[in-house]
């Protein structure tokens, strides 16, 4: 979970430039114990920046360069530095189901002790909650740290204005001048606003209300209670918060919140039972409510441009209706398996996350044209063996990634149009094969599909052949318990007769008829 470029661009160029950890001191290595070398922050490296996202991070704060200010943001993020190297130690974050069902597991362990539970079932039970507990301590060693960089990539912000104060950078007269022209721009947008709502207290019928480009800082309660509002649009605007009064807009359509400061969504969003669009792109969202699967008219939802770690364990089991998934440029690791079950979902964009993978039942979409897995790079390594499922896909990007080999069932997909494959370290199929372009993909893959065809066939002819050639051996367990049972019975008749004698038997079944 390293701060990166794309996520926290300043705290990765001030921790690019610190000194490499020491090495671990062993009892092997006297030299290290005789003279240690300890991390100097007082010494970070101002070196040339190297790579698009650090020259465009420079251009814009030139004093970067400087090796005082950038001494300065050093030791302003010591505590990062001790923190990443110690999560480093924990290991990597669990994937959220797993949390889910960690944290659903102790809140049921907690409800109260079976008493009719043994020994060793109360043992095994221990073991799993320890698990449990392991699991959740780890996810909230991970959410601090997270929390700890976002704080730290804005009081970099702040020490680098401190730290260049006086220098290259003229601030004062236009800051003011902004911030007068900001709370301007603000007073129109409250005149904008009372507008709005007095024409709905009048009785007007609003059923579009675009308050998108106003500067607007504060979206009032009242809003809630435009009844029947069809439509709102509240984008580019400087919302930190949606009010809970949201939910009163029971037959709103569409709700743009685009390009705002929100960090969160209230969980009454999921009372807009009639919401069909949903657009929270270019926020700083690190959840979705779990909420969101009520709103159950969804037909796209766009929560690209945040900071999602993760989507809601449930979210595909009630939004049976969204034709469209966007949720790229966050950092994801992983798609909660629910997503399966969006039988209608026809475009899902991935691309530029964290993605180890997969759900195992991807296969299940089989309305999906449209799928960019692209940019996911060191994580994603391949594809599940449901992938060739998808037999209604068009267009596919899997480029800068780390797959070496695509699965022989994606040449099952027929009807695949656009395929992008570049920068991936592919074996499987060879270079030249992907050069030859989407075409000769599908024909090299379709031709190992028919391979794996032809070779289970034959091994299934070869298992019926030997059930033929030994047909005692090739019974199921049910017929081979009963010819066993059988031939002991006759076994035990014939000792009996042996033991007993042949009058002694019959003199006892005469004896039994007369009985009955």
């Amino acid at each position: 979970m390293d701060p990166t470029p794309q996520s926290h661009p300043i705290l990765a160029y001030v921790l690019s430039r610190l000194p490499s950890l020491p090495a671990v001191r062993t009892p092997r290595s006297p030299s290290l114990t005789s003279s240690p070398r300890e991390r100097d922050l007082e010494q970070a490296s101002p070196r040339t920046p190297s790579g698009a996202a650090e020259i465009d991070l420079v251009g814009r704060m030139p004093g970067l360069r400087h090796p005082s200010v950038l001494s300065a943001m050093t030791r302003a993020v010591a505590d990062v530095a001790s923190a990443r190297d110690a999560i480093r130690l924990l290991g990597p974050r669990p994937d959220h189901e797993q949390v889910d069902a960690s944290r659903a597991l102790l809140l049921s362990a907690a409800s109260g002790d079976k008493p009719d539970a043994t020994a060793k079932e109360k043992d095994d039970e221990e073991e799993k909650l320890e698990a449990s507990r392991e699991v959740v301590r780890l996810e909230e060693e991970h959410e601090a740290y997270g929390a700890l960089l976002r704080e730290a990539e804005e009081k970099l912000e702040s020490v680098y204005r401190m730290a260049m104060h006086g220098r290259d950078i003229q601030e004062g007269g236009g800051g003011e001048r902004k911030k007068g022209e900001e709370e301007e721009g603000s007073g129109a947008v409250d005149e904008e606003v009372v507008r709005v709502l007095k024409e709905a207290e009048e009785g007007r019928t609003l059923e579009r209300v675009d308050l998108a480009d106003r500067q607007l800082r504060l979206l009032p309660e009242p809003v809630g209670r435009i009844r029947g509002l069809l439509a709102l649009d509240v984008s580019r605007n400087q919302l930190k918060v949606v009010p809970d009064a949201i939910g009163g807009l029971e037959h709103l359509e569409e709700l743009r919140l685009a390009s705002n400061n929100l960090v969160s969504l209230p969980d009454s969003i999921g009372l807009l039972s009639n919401l069909k669009l949903l657009d929270v792109s270019g926020n700083r969202l690190r959840v979705l409510p779990d909420t969101i699967s009520k709103c159950r008219s969804l037909v796209e939802l766009d929560a690209s441009y945040n900071a999602l770690a993760y989507l809601p364990t449930g979210i595909g089991h009630e939004l049976v209706h969204l034709q469209a998934l966007r949720v790229h440029l966050n950092k994801l690791r992983s798609l909660p398996s629910s997503v399966c079950e969006m039988r209608s979902l026809r475009l899902l964009d991935a691309h530029f996350n964290e993605l180890r993978g997969l759900p195992a039942a991807i296969g299940r979409l089989s309305a999906l044209e449209s799928l960019d897995l692209s940019s996911n790079f060191s994580d994603m390594r391949d594809l599940p063996p449901s992938f060739g499922d998808l037999a209604g896909l068009r267009e596919l990007d899997l480029s800068n990634n780390q797959i070496r080999a695509l699965p022989d069932c994606f040449g099952r997909l027929g009807r695949l149009e656009r395929l992008r494959l570049d920068q991936n370290p592919l074996a499987v199929p060879p270079p030249e094969v992907v050069a030859g372009g989407v075409g000769a993909v599908k024909e090299y893959m379709a031709g190992r599909w028919a391979e794996a065809v032809a070779e289970e066939e034959r091994r299934r002819a070869s298992a019926a052949a030997m059930a033929v050639d030994s047909p005692t051996k090739a019974s199921t367990p049910r017929e081979w318990l009963t010819r066993s049972v059988s031939s002991l019975s006759t076994w035990v008749s014939d000792v009996t007769v042996k033991v007993v004698g042949q009058d002694t038997v019959e003199e006892e079944e005469e004896f039994l008829q007369q009985q009955f």
